[in-house]
């Protein structure tokens, strides 16, 4: 099955107004969405490691949203109701555990210091020492990926860091 998605009308309305601040990437990936491109035809086209989370962003930012899905055979069904967002992020049960957040939380300054150095990244780094919860390192995941993608080193790895963050996240 493959999922085809659209802009919302908040998307229409970046592509003219450019005041969303997305990443050249992300603008992008919101222009080659057409309502009628599933995901693997994307992936083919845009070649990129990244592609799930930068389509869980748009959508979960209210820029794009699931419009159609493909069937084994090619046959395209049109969604009379939206698909729920598609999240990245393990759901969180009611209590939070202290060591997966501690995990996440030295998973995340020690892959920056190792990769991108504490250099420009201080801030990142702080923030991610005062996030409350599992809610605020999430808030911070999508600044930790691009960070690392933004580092040679980083970007070699990224794809295998973002799972194993996603386990304790």
């Amino acid at each position: 099955m493959g999922v085809a998605f659209a802009k919302t009308p908040k998307g229409q309305a970046e592509i003219t107004s450019k005041t969303g601040g997305l990443t050249p990437r992300q603008r992008r990936v919101l222009i080659m969405i057409d309502g009628k491109r599933t995901v693997d035809e994307l992936r083919d086209m845009l070649q990129s490691d990244d592609l799930q989370h930068t389509l869980g962003m748009l959508e979960e930012d209210g820029y794009i949203m699931a419009a159609s899905m493909t069937d084994s055979s090619g046959a395209s069904q049109k969604l009379s109701a939206p698909l729920p967002p598609i999240t990245a992020f393990r759901e969180l049960s009611g209590a939070t555990d202290p060591l997966k957040l501690q995990q996440a939380r030295n998973f995340m300054s020690n892959t920056l210091n190792a990769f991108v150095g504490t250099l420009g990244n201080s801030s990142l780094l702080g923030r991610i020492e005062q996030a409350e919860g599992h809610a605020g390192l999430r808030a911070l995941y999508d600044e930790w990926y691009h960070a690392l993608v933004m580092s040679r080193e980083g970007k070699r790895e990224a794809e295998a860091l973002r799972a194993k963050l996603l386990l304790v996240i």
